[in-house]
């Protein structure tokens, strides 16, 4: 017998997070299952999941709806667009999970959002208390609180073991983004 929906947590310090969420994804629209990907910091850059997430439509919609990487690179929006972008980025999750039409939806990189001061973590315990029984729920980005730990179902942290970048080579496109 199945399990109800599961809540599902992708952290740590180590690559492989969002990898691992669309790893399901990948796997769930091979059962036909339909996926929500909303991206809350990610979306001002381009990367590979803008293209491919396209060639799994209609079973997997991905929205970005971040303005990019907060308070780093090349960051110049004010900290208060990023965070009234977390809280549409809240209200579209919400939406989503409730629709009835999303056997799994993805929250990429919330907990960032919430370390980074631009939800409060409540917010997310609500989105966990509140999701239909039938809906599995994911849940990336690295500084998970022992909160959203403790009432999820599956808590994967991912280790820095070894890091190109730290022998100097830069992010690549397929493989870092």
């Amino acid at each position: 017998m199945e399990k109800d929906g599961l809540t599902i947590v992708y952290t740590g310090k180590g690559k492989g997070k969002t990898t691992a969420a669309l790893g399901i994804a990948l796997r769930a629209t091979g059962y036909g299952k339909k996926i929500c990907m909303i991206q809350f910091i990610k979306g001002s850059w381009h990367y590979g999941e803008m293209d491919s997430s396209k060639r799994l439509e209609p079973e997997f919609e991905m929205i970005a709806v971040g303005k990019g990487f907060v308070g780093i690179i090349d960051d110049k929006n004010p900290r208060e667009d990023h965070q009234k972008i977390a809280k549409e980025a809240v209200r579209i999750s919400n939406e989503k999970i409730q629709s009835g039409k999303y056997d799994i939806v993805i929250l990429d990189e919330i907990n960032y959002a919430v370390n980074l001061g631009l939800i409060p973590v409540e917010d997310v315990l609500n989105i966990i208390k509140s999701k239909p029984q039938e809906v599995d729920l994911v849940l990336t980005g690295n500084y998970a609180t022992d909160k959203v730990i403790e009432v999820s179902d599956l808590v994967t942290e991912m280790k820095e073991v070894k890091h190109p970048f730290r022998q100097g080579i830069k992010a690549r496109r397929g493989i870092d983004f």
